[in-house]
């Protein structure tokens, strides 16, 4: 890999749901959750993928673990095309490339101790562990997440959500990768534990030279940890541009409107600011709009919006948004 070559790139990813149940549904029925996705990320660097719940951000990440088979695209890693690797060397790239899931709690074996689910993971390795050398290495991973090492012996009920979510990201990082997917990691905590959390990935990152897929609903949130953001919208990219020009420039209406949704602490501030209401409700995903997904909802559409959808264009230096009217 060189410097210009992305760690990696999703190029026109989609993937469908098909339905088959219900007297209702049609034949060949299907649910589109992602919808022509295409971004690229640097070994060292993030990426967030911001959007309402059920844009397939979520899916988007799954799909790059291979958790769910795209339809179709590809999903490159170190110049590797995913889908057409073979069970064993997919294998290899999977302990690469790890996920932290939203539910600390939900993602942990309640009948595990601390030790038990991260020393599962060196047994999983194919290589033989001393326990010895097992214990040094659980030692030093709590401590690397900032928890003391006597926690090993306790289960997930008897910890806080934040120490949950540390033990997950414990848990992660026992696989040495390169690239995690982070599936809105600090959403189900308290906004102080919040802040630490987030603060543990950045450091994680520079200490560790680690990759970030963060997904998160928070635009607020993201911009502390990435570099690029890229604003999701019913499974398709609206608009990606550096995490430092978000409030400076956003150019879809869809990235104003969530921009205009964050809260000001300055009372003053916020009396000045105009709110953008977004109207109407989120078409269905089985019976989409033809056209700009966000149409139905936008007060500068056009009939060329109803008619097709707008390509992405470059409009500035890392700055790319899909919009007839811009």
């Amino acid at each position: 890999m060189t410097e210009n070559t992305p760690l990696l790139e999703v190029k026109n990813l989609n993937k469908q749901f098909p339905l088959r149940k219900g007297m209702s549904h049609r034949k060949n029925q299907a649910i589109t959750a992602i919808d022509d996705v295409s971004f690229a990320v640097y070994e060292g660097k993030t990426i967030g993928l911001v959007g309402e719940s059920g844009c397939g951000k979520t899916t988007t990440g799954k799909c790059i673990l291979s958790v769910y088979p795209p339809t179709s695209g590809s999903i490159v890693y170190r110049g590797m095309n995913l889908l057409d690797l073979d069970g064993k060397r997919r294998g290899e790239c999977r302990r690469k490339i790890q996920m932290i899931f939203q539910d600390p709690y939900g993602s942990l074996d309640p009948r595990q101790s601390v030790y038990s689910i991260i020393k599962e993971v060196y047994a999983e390795d194919g290589e033989r562990h001393r326990k010895n050398e097992i214990n040094e290495k659980v030692e030093e991973l709590l401590e690397t997440v900032g928890l003391p090492k006597e926690i090993s012996d306790r289960y997930p009920h008897e910890m806080s959500g934040g120490q949950r979510q540390r033990i997950g990201i414990a848990r992660a990082l026992a696989c040495d990768p390169e690239l995690i997917v982070c599936d809105e990691p600090v959403s189900a905590l308290d906004v102080s534990i919040q802040a630490q959390i987030i603060n543990l990935f950045i450091d994680l990152q520079k200490a560790k030279n680690l990759t970030y897929v963060f997904i998160a609903h928070d635009i607020a949130v993201v911009r502390h940890i990435a570099d690029t953001i890229a604003i999701m919208y019913m499974g398709r990219i609206m608009e990606t541009m550096n995490a430092d020009d978000i409030y400076v420039n956003p150019l879809h209406p869809y990235t104003k409107a969530l921009l205009s949704a964050i809260p000001v602490v300055d009372f003053y501030e916020e009396k000045k600011r105009k709110r953008i209401a977004i109207e109407g409700e989120v078409p269905s995903a089985i019976d989409r709009p033809s056209g700009c997904p966000f149409h139905t909802r936008c007060d500068r559409a056009t009939s060329a919006c109803k008619e097709s959808v707008a390509r992405m264009a470059e409009v500035g230096p890392g700055h790319f948004v899909a919009c007839h009217n811009v």
